[in-house]
């Protein structure tokens, strides 16, 4: 599987951003493709996670109410939308799959994506 990240950009605080994860894929349905960030000198950290078949999704506190997580199985697309930005959310975002498994920590991914940068000023 081939991911391919893009929708990055900089964008002032309280703003909006949509991020797509365009994956190569003969079919998703065993997969769940997830969103991560990581900032300079921190840890990759999760930000939302969608179970394709089904559509499930899980949000850690710190975006839970601002950002949502979609798919497009047609497109066999993911996207990430972003509102109410925070200069906390700057980062570089990451699209991941996992095969047959919903985890929540970057080693539990198979694949990745290359990142976008998402700055947001203050």
């Amino acid at each position: 599987v081939q991911l391919q990240a893009s929708g990055g950009g900089l964008v002032q605080a309280g703003g909006s951003l949509r991020l797509s994860c365009a994956a190569s894929a003969r079919t998703l349905s065993n997969y769940a493709v997830a969103w991560f960030r990581q900032a300079p000198g921190k840890e990759r950290d999760l930000v939302a996670v969608i179970r394709w078949a089904g559509g499930s999704t899980y949000y850690p506190d710190a975006v839970r109410g601002r950002f949502t997580m979609s798919r497009d199985n047609a497109k066999k697309t993911a996207y990430l939308q972003m509102n109410s930005l925070k200069p906390e959310d700057t980062a570089v975002y990451y699209c991941a799959a996992a095969y047959n498994k919903r985890p929540l920590s970057p080693s539990g991914f198979d694949y990745w994506g290359q990142g976008t940068q998402v700055t947001v000023s203050s």
